[in-house]
């Protein structure tokens, strides 16, 4: 059984997750919003209103997509969360009071 990850990236991921998934609605929704605003609004026809209604609604759906698995997705040169190897890392002091550790 391998150990857990710690709480924090645990909470990172989550972070991310959500970003992910907030980014994708609100680009597939503007999407929308834009090529559906010129069907009810603007100068399409009637009989392509349907259509158009529907390959907007399509392609807000597929920009959703693409959003989330694009932020998703940790490209291979993405650093981890966390310290790096020769990053000086704050240990608590060994003894209640002292504010060094090497006091």
């Amino acid at each position: 059984m391998s150990p857990s990850r710690p709480q924090a990236e645990r909470d990172a991921v989550t972070v991310e997750i959500m970003f992910a998934l907030f980014s994708g609605a609100f680009l597939g929704a503007a999407a929308f919003g834009v090529l559906a605003g010129a069907a009810v609004w603007g100068p399409v026809p009637g009989p392509w209103r349907g259509p158009w209604l529907t390959v907007s609604g399509a392609l807000g759906g597929v920009l959703c997509c693409v959003q989330v698995v694009r932020v998703l997705r940790r490209p291979p040169g993405r650093p981890r969360p966390g310290p790096s190897p020769g990053d000086v890392v704050w240990r608590q002091p060994s003894q209640p009071g002292r504010t060094n550790p090497d006091s």
